[in-house]
């Protein structure tokens, strides 16, 4: 096969002003801003683990972020969460979702959602003929 795959970006998980992990977010929703992907934690992420595994409500206070490696701070006002499931499904469960990306800004950073969508929508008007 000679498909060419597009290099995946990859954004850092802060706490603070501290990377906790990195991910691709190599899935979104782009009508809502949302990106989300497997979290890639770094030896950092153990100080916010415990937090992480509870409700959302408790994981909020810790107000993570998202950075581009080019440094900028991704405005998410949603804010971002981690999902994980590490300890019941293992330690690859755990995921990060960055919550109300603005347009045009999310269609900059995430072009293949944004194909992929339209091309979900130009499949189901073609198949309701």
């Amino acid at each position: 096969m000679n498909d060419e795959k597009v290099q995946a970006q990859r954004f850092d998980v802060l706490w603070e002003s501290l990377v906790v992990g990195s991910t691709e977010l190599e899935s979104g929703d782009p009508p809502m801003g949302v990106a989300f992907g497997r979290f890639h934690p770094s030896d950092s992420y153990v100080l916010i683990r415990e937090r992480c595994l509870l409700d959302a409500g408790i994981q909020a206070q810790l107000r993570l972020s998202i950075r581009h490696r080019d440094g900028r701070v991704i405005e998410c006002l949603g804010g971002v969460h981690i999902q994980d499931a590490s300890t019941e499904l293992g330690p690859h469960e755990i995921e990060v979702t960055a919550l109300g990306i603005g347009y045009p800004l999310y269609k900059e950073l995430f072009p293949q959602h944004v194909l992929a969508y339209d091309a979900m929508l130009s499949a189901k008007s073609n198949g309701s003929h």
